[in-house]
This record gives structure tokens, sequence and C-alpha cells, in this order.
């Protein structure tokens, strides 16, 4: 049995449910370690391995050296630590304990914590209590400090403000100049306008203004029909940056975007709320230099759909890590902005359960209307979170479209869904037949990264129904 860091026995809501293979190569950081886990992913590399009741999976992988490596897993996190060298979370052997403990009790009994993984746990769970309860220590450790000193916080914001103001004047004469020379001239190989424009957004600070300027430079490049791309996205940028000249009159919720939009962070606020959150979906993006994860969450009770959003130095996964299809009980506590999708994760109550019941999904035309009165609240939003129940992957043309089963309306595939292995998920998913998936609706067609057969789609089957989320990203 664990003990608490008091010495009272640890305890979670439930025993904790085994995942499913999917929901364990959901959280690798990368492909070679999804393909390196999987090479672990039975028994024979393991000794002394085992699970508990309340979420704890360790054991003792042979690796080039002569000790094994010392792998545990903290399900209800999840955390996990190993003595190997890897800089990556989850680590191979973190990836492949976890198939073996996915694949069924037989390969991974119920037994007795031993003292070196109990030791971690023990440490962990009561850090983790300790937070949700008292505020806890920093992320280093270290005792929580008090406020920081609120009048030189309030100078440097109106300096950085300052900066900001003034890159977004010289972007302004940057555009005008581009429009009044001619788009035609962003098309030459040695045009640097973009580099040279992005490099003086990072140096007054506003790193959103940056990366929109960034992606010009890939426009010309895109295709026929640039020239009315590349003039759209200008005039997106040219409305953020008037609209940060001129934020003091705007009312607070669109400030508070347009704040978010140039990059300035914007802490989380409000009451926490408790719900059982679906994990829908997540997937990591290279941004640069660090690599951005994002994980969409559905609440049951509230109905809300969320993006919890963090980032990582390039090598190294950021977290925190959910298995695509899990439930967690939890809090969560909004950022402020007009649309309030982003969030962040809060004190979890009990184990993960397993299955979770999907969201209750629309139709395509519902999900462009959603996407619609979206945008008029966020002009910048490149796609909205949206279910389609009752839709089947049609071929069309040189691309893909989800087709309502009534055939009445349809949503074209957007570009980037079409390279991944997933689309092929989802059409051998269907069989020609309706399945409810989750993706982003956007002005370049709908990204799916989830999907549940028409059978498990229908929650009106009652709570008995169970319900097994497939993963397309």
């Amino acid at each position: 049995m664990l003990l608490s860091h008091g010495g009272e026995p640890l305890r979670t809501a439930e025993p904790a449910a085994r995942w499913t293979v999917e929901q364990v190569l959901a959280l690798a950081p990368d492909d070679a370690s999804r393909k390196a886990g999987s090479k672990l992913g039975s028994a024979g590399p393991w000794s002394g391995s085992g699970c508990d009741g309340s979420g704890a999976v360790w054991g003792l992988c042979k690796g080039s050296g002569s000790k094994p490596y010392q792998t545990v897993v903290d399900t209800t996190g999840p955390a996990y630590k190993c003595s190997c060298p890897s800089r990556k979370f989850p680590c191979k052997h973190a990836l492949g304990l976890l198939l073996v403990w996915a694949s069924g009790a037989s390969a991974l009994p119920t037994g007795e914590v031993p003292d070196w993984a109990g030791e971690w746990l023990t440490g962990r769970r009561g850090r983790a209590a300790e937070k949700g309860e008292t505020g806890g220590p920093t992320t280093d450790g270290a005792p929580a400090t008090g406020p920081a000193d609120p009048v030189a916080a309030r100078r440097r914001a109106e300096r950085r403000a300052a900066r900001i103001t003034g890159g977004a004047q010289e972007l302004q004469q940057r555009l005008a100049d581009l429009l009044r020379g001619g788009l035609a001239a962003a098309d030459q190989p040695e045009y640097g306008l973009w580099e040279e424009t992005a490099a003086r957004m990072v140096d007054a600070q506003a790193p959103g203004l940056a990366s929109r300027v960034r992606e010009l430079g890939a426009v010309p490049a895109s295709g026929a029909g640039w020239p009315v791309r590349l003039l759209e996205e200008c005039a997106l940028l040219h409305l953020l940056d008037r609209a940060w000249l001129g934020i003091s009159r705007l009312p607070e919720p669109l400030a508070a975007t347009v704040r978010t939009r140039v990059g300035l962070p914007a802490p989380a606020e409000g009451p926490p709320i408790r719900d059982h959150w679906l994990v829908l979906a997540q997937y990591d993006t290279p941004d640069g230099r660090i690599v951005a994860r994002r994980i969409w969450l559905h609440g049951r009770e509230s109905g809300r759909t969320v993006l919890l959003l963090s980032f990582g130095a390039a090598g190294r996964s950021p977290g925190p890590a959910l298995p695509t299809g899990v439930t967690i009980d939890a809090e969560i506590t909004l950022h402020p902005g007009t649309n309030r999708l982003r969030a962040e994760l809060g004190r979890q109550f009990g184990a993960p359960s397993p299955v979770g019941t999907p969201p209750p999904g629309g139709t395509a035309a519902t999900a462009i209307g959603a996407y619609g009165d979206a945008l008029r609240d966020d002009p910048w939003l490149d796609a909205w979170p949206v279910t389609l129940r009752e839709v089947i992957p049609v071929p069309s043309g040189h691309g893909w479209q989800l087709v309502d089963a009534a055939g009445e309306t349809a949503l074209p595939l957007a570009p980037s869904a079409l390279s991944r292995p997933g689309l092929w998920k989802l059409v051998a998913l269907s069989g020609g037949s309706p399945v409810t998936v989750f993706g982003e609706c956007g002005h370049r067609g709908f990204d799916p990264f989830a999907a549940w057969t028409s059978d498990a789609g229908d929650t009106a089957g009652g709570a008995d129904m169970t319900f097994e989320t497939v993963p397309l990203v």
C-alpha cells in the first residue's frame, strides 16, 4: 500500500482502468519514440514488472548496461520516471511498459509496489495533493513565494506595450509600401521583406505579429492564386495591427483577444470549472525552435470544448500529456478573450476513466455556422472545434470530403489532413457507413482529429453504452 506524505494511505476514486494501445501510442512525443516504444511492448525485455489498483505501473527493462532501467508510470497523471538518459517524456521505456500493461492482466499482473517505485509515487502524489489544496511548490520544487512587486510589473508591461506600439507602427508602413509597390514583387527570389520584418517584430517583443509575418513569406510558393491569398493575409495582419494601435477603444473581451494575438501572455482567470472531460485529441506541432502541444477536451456536463496549450523546447515533449479517449474528472480555468477557448488544467479527482461519451455533434452546415459565429468575435481565428455527426468520407477530385448521411451538405477535408495516415484510418473505420468525427472547421476545410462509429455516436443508446475514441492524429 502506498502512503501519502502525511502517512495516510493514498486513495483514488476508483481502480485505474487499463488503457488501449491507441491511447498509449497517442502519448509518444514523436514517431521515433512511438516505433522504439512499440519494440519494447512485449513481456520479453521486462522483469520485476507489475501494476496496482491505484494507477501505478512499474518494471525493469534490460538495456545496454549491466543494470536494467527502472521505469515507473503513474497513470492518474499521467507522469513518468525512468533511469534511462533520454530527455523525452515519456521515453521509449515508459511507452513500452504501458503497451505491456495495455495488452491485459496476464502480461502485467497486479502486485505490491517495490520500494524504488513507491518512493517516487508517494512523493509525486504528495506534491500534487499539496498543490491542489494549498498552491504547493513552484515548478522547480522551491516553496511558493508571494506575488511579484505590482509596481515593477506594471512598469515592465508599459515598456513592452510601448515597444509593441513602435513595432506595429513600423509594420503599418511596411505593409503600405508593399501594396504601393505591388504584390508581384513578393514573388522575387531575393525578396527579403518577410524575414527582416519578422525580426523587427521580435525586437519589438511582439511574437504574434512576427509569426504572422513569417507566414506571409510562404504564400507566394503556395501555388496558383497566391496573390489573392497574400492580399487576404495582409488584410488580416493590417486589421490586427490597427486593433493594437486602437486597443484602448475596444471592449475588454476583444482587447484581450488582440493582446493574445499580438503575443502578450494572458494568465487563466475566473472560477475553475469542474467537469468530466473527454480527451478528444492530442497532437504536437513545431513552432520555430519550440514544440506546441494541443489537447482538446469536451465537458460532459458543461458541453464546453476547451483547448490545453503547452510548449516545450526542441527535442523535449511539452506537458501535460493525456491519452486520447480517456475521461478525467478535473477542474479547468479559462483564459480571457472573446471565445474563451483556451484553458489551463487544474486539480484532478481520481483516476482517468478509459471511455467517455462523444460530443453530440451536428451537420456540416451547423459546423460552418459555428465557425462563422466565432469569426465574428475573433477575425484572426483559423479554425473552430466542431463535431460532425453521421458523415461519410467520400473522395472528391484530388481530395476528400465529409458528406452528411442525408447527402444535403458536405465539408472538404483540409490539405493538412490528406497527407496523414489518419485519413485512411477514418476511411477504414467508416467503410462507407456514417461516422461521428471531431476536428477543426476553418477556411481551409475540415481537419479530423478523432472519430466514433455511427453506433457509438448514438447517444440515445443509454448510459450503459460504451464508446471508444479512435485518434486520427
